[in-house]
């Protein structure tokens, strides 16, 4: 039996960077319209809605004809957003959720389905998706997490550091030498274990990497881990928004 998946894209306006960035205009439409329009062409969820904490973000979208439930400003997270989303709107209605980053405008339908078939493999209950790092600099950039998995494609470690280290590596690029995985940022759960992460509190590895999906697994839940061949691409700053603008041009 398939899942019954709900796609939250949670956006909030105040950003230290880029101040009301899910109302930036790219190419004629909202950077959060244009995540939401991506959202829908999935064929794996059952419906999309945005969470906002601002009131001008809540009516821009329905005013374009979206989706939007109001939470609270309060959230430490997406994940605490999306599970106040999720009751707000009936959760006993779905059985998944996927957590859409709200500044991926270029977020392909197809990514969101690979996240989806994930999350429905029989014994998960957390997912998030990988790819292959071809590029040592990958390897070096404390802005990439980089991710050591079981046999059976569950986390067992995310880090800003690439791990494994390679002990007596051969010349030549590291990654040829070793299939290192680097986090693609978008996650799904199901209902019952977003119910229980959100009342985890914060724990000493998620503090020392900054990593919120080590409070999971330090608290002894799966993270199971999906390949993608699709590329992200986040809206930070105002260079990225100008790089996002440049790519409709």
């Amino acid at each position: 039996m398939s899942l019954r998946i709900l796609g939250i894209i949670p956006a909030r306006y105040a950003s230290s960077r880029l101040p009301g960035k899910p109302l930036m205009d790219i190419g004629g439409r909202s950077m959060v319209m244009r995540v939401f329009d991506q959202a829908k062409k999935a064929d794996s969820l059952s419906d999309v809605v945005v969470a906002t904490d601002d009131e001008r973000i809540a009516d821009h979208v329905r005013r374009n004809g979206g989706n939007v439930v109001l939470t609270s400003p309060n959230h430490p997270s997406g994940t605490d957003r999306c599970w106040e989303a999720l009751t707000a709107i009936r959760a006993n209605d779905f059985d998944a959720v996927v957590n859409i980053q709200g500044d991926e405008p270029f977020i392909e339908p197809e990514q969101i389905d690979e996240l989806c078939a994930a999350i429905s493999a029989e014994g998960s209950s957390i997912a998030t998706l990988a790819q292959i790092v071809d590029d040592d600099k990958d390897l070096d950039d404390p802005g990439e997490v980089l991710i050591t998995t079981d046999i059976d494609m569950n986390a067992l470690y995310f880090s800003r550091t690439a791990i494994p280290c390679l002990r007596n590596p051969d010349p030549g690029p590291r990654h040829a030498q070793f299939r290192y995985l680097k986090h693609v940022g978008l996650y799904a759960y199901t209902t019952n274990a977003l119910s229980q992460i959100i009342a985890l509190k914060p724990s000493a590895l998620e503090m020392a990497e900054s990593l919120e999906q080590l409070r999971w697994l330090e608290h002894g839940f799966k993270v199971r881990i999906g390949l993608t061949e699709h590329p992200s691409f986040c809206v930070d700053t105002p260079a990225d928004l100008e790089e996002a603008r440049r790519r409709l041009r």
